[in-house]
């Protein structure tokens, strides 16, 4: 009785010839050492952006003015003591709603006035609609230094120094151009037909500009109104120049209320930047999701 042996094809891997090579990568699939090397990339980007901010708090938790001397002495020596002093024993909270006006009033402002402009000069075939773009990006050109003085003179005559809304107003002056620029790009990008379906519709120009336009420019308005934050927010130059009385200081010239002639509480100054961080930080929070939408699409058109 002869036996039949039935052999089995071999799997494809198996059947693949001597010299051919691996598994074909897709199209757009890294290989094992681009995927480790980009990676070891990002792993190092991120730790060198974060450690300045580790160090800040490190450096906030010694309890002396010198300890970033000697900052291997801090560990056996933490304390929260500093973040007391400055909520205790400064004008902390002064400093916050002093900043928080001004912030918050320099991005609504800042904004509205930016969108109309973008959304204007997008749409509308005025004379010397060009021209007005590289006006506001010629303003950009001058250094703080050269403004201040005359825009000392003018909020002295309106009598508006030492006050917040002289600060707002001047603020505005150097966030609006860039934000209507920005905006403009980002109004370039959405189809002319909505215009026109609002007209069709009986909206005014307004109308179709509040109604139809700025639902669909969420993202622009966001990264729009996270840089006027951001530079309001950290502006020193027309703060400590516009502003006198101590109880209007904000954030940013607090901090210099630590620093004399002689001798700098840099210990305080740490953890006052800490707590500083927390409102920015929040902010980012809120507006993160329409930022990258709004920075990528913004710069489609010109």
């Amino acid at each position: 009785m002869s036996t039949t042996t039935v052999e089995t094809p071999a799997p494809a891997a198996e059947r693949r010839p001597a010299g051919a090579p691996g598994r074909t990568r897709r199209r757009g699939e890294q290989s094992r050492a681009a995927a480790l090397a980009s990676h070891a990339v990002l792993i190092g980007a991120s730790l060198t952006a974060l450690f300045p901010i580790a160090w800040l708090v490190f450096l906030s938790l010694g309890p002396d003015k010198d300890d970033y001397l000697h900052p291997g002495r801090i560990w056996d020596k933490m304390t929260f003591d500093n973040y007391a002093f400055v909520l205790q024993d400064t004008g902390f909270f002064d400093w916050l709603k002093s900043t928080l006006v001004v912030v918050l009033g320099t991005t609504l402002i800042g904004v509205i006035v930016a969108a109309s402009t973008g959304y204007a000069v997008s749409r509308m075939r005025f004379p010397g609609y060009r021209k007005l773009m590289w006006v506001l990006l010629v303003t950009q050109m001058f250094p703080i230094a050269v403004l201040i003085v005359p825009m000392y003179q003018i909020l002295s005559d309106l009598q508006l120094i030492d006050s917040y809304l002289g600060l707002i107003l001047v603020n505005c002056t150097t966030i609006v151009p860039y934000c209507a620029w920005l905006m403009k790009g980002y109004f370039d990008t959405i189809p002319f037909e909505i215009d026109e379906a609002g007209r069709v519709d009986g909206l005014t120009p307004f109308g179709t500009f509040a109604r139809l336009i700025l639902p669909l420019a969420k993202p622009g308005l966001a990264v729009a109104a996270f840089y006027s934050f951001l530079t309001a927010f950290g502006e020193v130059a027309f703060a400590s120049t516009f502003m006198l009385s101590d109880d209007k200081y904000t954030f940013a010239v607090g901090l210099q209320t630590f620093v004399s002639e002689h001798d700098a509480q840099r210990n305080l100054m740490a953890a006052t930047a800490v707590l500083i961080a927390i409102p920015a930080a929040l902010f980012f929070y809120l507006v993160q999701k329409n930022l990258v939408t709004g920075l990528t699409a913004g710069g489609t058109k010109g």
